[in-house]
């Protein structure tokens, strides 16, 4: 090193008259590319501008140094991880399954292999549960799915015509589990003959609805009262009416007033 300087101060800048600092940077320049880095080295025979691509220093990792504590850890089958006395949630299909933790001070990563399937702001508390609504939702769609399944099951065992029930519902209405939810409803109450009964008379008369099925069960159940004989009054009964003597009094003469 210090021959290096010895060389710069004996080579460059012996002798060297500047009027302006300023005019060092592209004096030493020139120097650097007519003198310097042309110049064969004694020992290795080489100029340092042949050696300096080998030389060169290696240029930094784009991507910053991750100062974060790399864990192994297991899921419970609540698809919950537990850092430092808090559980967090992971996607619901990682439930009883190992996945790679990455704790930061301000955040948590967790991996699947290289793939990243959660992150959360660390939490310092203690016995806090954090939940995100995505990780759930698979969970919510499949239990929805598994009940709609079930009451599709009870509404085919009603009747042998549910299920074509069922395929004109979904031609004419809207909702047609609305209608399927409504009618195993209504077998809870009435009974499932009468329910079936109902579905056959529907069929007849091409309606298809939960209300008209509501309707025929109801009327079925509280049917309408027969209206009573008539009794017409014959002529014989009328003369045989006790009535009152008139009082004749009104009509004397003493009450009859004068004549004008």
């Amino acid at each position: 090193m210090e021959n290096a300087v010895g060389y710069v101060k004996k080579n460059f800048l012996h002798g060297l008259e500047l009027s302006d600092f300023k005019n060092v940077n592209p004096a030493a320049r020139s120097w650097l590319d007519n003198v310097a880095n042309v110049r064969r080295h004694g020992h290795t025979q080489k100029t340092p501008q042949e050696l300096f691509p080998q030389e060169k220093l290696l240029p930094l990792h784009p991507l910053a140094y991750q100062a974060a504590r790399l864990d192994t850890i297991r899921v419970n089958s609540q698809f919950r991880i537990q850092v430092d006395g808090n559980r967090y949630s992971v996607p619901c299909q990682f439930a009883s399954s190992k996945l790679t933790l990455k704790r930061w001070p301000d955040r948590l990563l967790v991996y699947d292999q290289e793939q990243l399937v959660a992150e959360h702001v660390r939490s310092y508390d203690r016995n806090q549960d954090y939940e995100l609504p995505d990780h759930v939702q698979p969970l919510l769609l499949e239990r929805k799915k598994a009940r709609d399944q079930k009451l599709f099951v009870r509404f085919l065992a009603l009747s042998a015509q549910a299920h074509d029930y069922y395929r004109q519902l979904e031609q004419r209405r809207l909702n047609p589990k609305h209608h399927v939810q409504k009618i195993v409803a209504l077998s809870e109450l009435y009974g499932i003959e009468a329910v079936a009964r109902a579905m056959e008379d529907a069929f007849t008369y091409q309606a298809f609805s939960c209300e008209y099925i509501a309707n025929l069960l109801q009327q079925r159940q509280n049917p309408a009262q027969e209206p009573g004989a008539l009794h017409l009054t014959r002529q014989q009964d009328l003369l045989e009416l006790d009535l009152p003597a008139p009082d004749l009094s009104l009509y004397d003469s003493k009450n009859t007033p004068p004549n004008l």
